[in-house]
């Protein structure tokens, strides 16, 4: 799934899940994203909502693809976001630090 697909599934209820590193999301997030770090997610399975689709993200898209492939057991509508964090802002999508300010890509 690309970037402006998954801003369009968030918008309509959809879960962004960021799994990338603590440090790596404290520099920037897509706002609404939630934070599952990679190493986490199989003990918060629960944690993600089962009943709406969930996009998962990284910096470049391949540890999400893992977490994407883990969610899918048990998870209904799950997808990657193509390309990462990356992708989405090459897109021009924004990304968010701590308070709201503005984020930056590590």
């Amino acid at each position: 799934m690309g970037p402006e697909q998954a801003a369009d599934l968030m918008a309509s209820g959809g879960v962004l899940l960021d799994v990338r590193e603590p440090a790596e999301w404290r520099a920037g997030h897509a706002p609404r994203a939630r934070h599952i770090p990679l190493g986490q997610l199989a003990e918060r399975l629960r944690d993600i909502p089962a009943d709406r689709p969930v996009v998962t993200v990284c910096r470049s898209g391949a540890r999400s693809r893992q977490a994407a492939a883990l969610l899918a057991r048990d998870h209904g509508q799950v997808h990657n976001l193509a390309g990462g964090m990356r992708a989405w802002v090459d897109a021009g999508l924004p990304l968010q630090a701590k308070g709201g300010r503005p984020g930056r890509l590590i």
